[in-house]
């Protein structure tokens, strides 16, 4: 029985080295920046809607994109931005897909059912710059987002629905009940009956759905928990789902795959769950 919910979702404190991990994504990000910059594949800050951070960077392959892919990035809602992140559009763009990785509000100043309507209308907007399917993927706290959007009560339109072809979410947190009983929620601001709405275990998948939830086997207990309980519940609401526990990964390093092309990560993101496999 968790009785420390604080130290349930305390990664940090659980890694080696954990404050060198900001400084490395920032430096990875900024040189694979100016690497697709330099071949006029970057179309860096692009407005999706009018707030200050409703921005999104379009990474682009050589040739036309086989589809679109949307990262989310992480930070429990109140922290970092997409400059973050970059270096980690690397494997799908060398597979030929066109990358939209989005930042979005933070809290306090946004409330995560504003978030979630932000991240809508991010891959609304870049749906519009990118023709074929689409799929998405989010880290922690982006793992949410982008599980709400293929949930029953996603502000995507159902045009745009249509489109995605698959879903992962890594280390994402599905149900949002617990994190009223953390400090953070002093930041987040989450009440009951928000955390009920928001959270995707407790919501039903928009059908027909794929969806991989994807841990580091090394995670704290607690986000293995979360992703193993949305993986589970989906399945029997009809939806397509997998879960996987990668091997010697925590809460820092398991995106990093997402950057290496001949990953299983993103092998997994670019191939829909068959009825065969699900």
């Amino acid at each position: 029985m968790i009785t420390d919910w604080d130290d349930a979702y305390a990664n940090g404190d659980y890694i080696a080295d954990a404050a060198t991990y900001p400084e490395l994504w920032a430096t990875q990000s900024a040189k694979f920046r100016d690497e697709l910059n330099g071949d006029n594949r970057a179309r860096l800050d692009i407005a999706y809607g009018n707030a200050p951070r409703e921005k999104y960077d379009l990474f682009l392959p050589t040739g036309t994109p086989k589809g679109l892919v949307v990262f989310v990035h992480g930070g429990y809602w109140k922290a970092f931005d997409k400059s973050s992140w970059s270096h980690l559009a690397n494997g799908a763009v060398t597979k030929g897909w066109a990358l939209c990785m989005p930042s979005y509000t933070l809290a306090p100043d946004a409330r995560l059912s504003d978030i979630t309507r932000q991240i809508g209308a991010a891959i609304t907007h870049a749906a519009d710059q990118i023709t074929g399917p689409i799929h998405i993927t989010g880290h922690s706290a982006g793992g949410h987002l982008v599980s709400r959007m293929v949930s029953h009560t996603s502000p995507l339109s159902s045009s745009v629905l249509a489109r995605i072809e698959n879903t992962v979410s890594i280390s994402g947190l599905h149900d949002l009940r617990p994190l009223l009983r953390t400090s953070m929620n002093d930041t987040l601001g989450l009440d009951a009956a928000e955390a009920e709405h928001e959270s995707a275990a407790l919501l039903k998948p928009a059908l027909p759905c794929s969806i991989t939830c994807w841990v580091g086997a090394d995670e704290r207990p607690e986000f293995v928990r979360q992703n193993d309980l949305l993986a589970n519940i989906w399945t029997g609401l009809g939806a397509r789902t997998r879960s996987v526990h990668a091997p010697d990964k925590h809460h820092f390093n398991v995106i990093a795959d997402l950057a290496d092309p001949d990953s299983d990560l993103v092998a997994c993101l670019l191939t829909p769950i068959s009825a065969e496999d699900a």
